[in-house]
């Protein structure tokens, strides 16, 4: 069940509008479905917002670690 990740390229999205567009990205996905964020940043601090707010829901995987462009696989579990 390899799905294409939805691309989410959050770059030119104003920095207030950043997480909850991630936030609803990823809680439209079904279980097993993924999404490809691209950050120019380290998306850390997503990553423990995610943590606190929907616990034990998603993996985390990087596939790009910068210096200009970082991706992250986020998948539903």
């Amino acid at each position: 069940m390899s799905q294409q990740p939805i691309e989410l390229d959050v770059r030119t999205i104003p920095p207030r509008d950043k997480h909850p567009t991630i936030f609803r990205t990823f809680d439209s996905l079904a279980s097993g479905q993924s999404l490809l964020l691209v950050n120019d940043h380290d998306p850390v601090p997503l990553r423990y917002q995610l943590a606190a707010e929907r616990p034990d829901s998603f993996d985390w995987e990087y596939e790009a670690r910068g210096p200009e462009v970082w991706r992250v696989r986020i998948s539903r579990r």
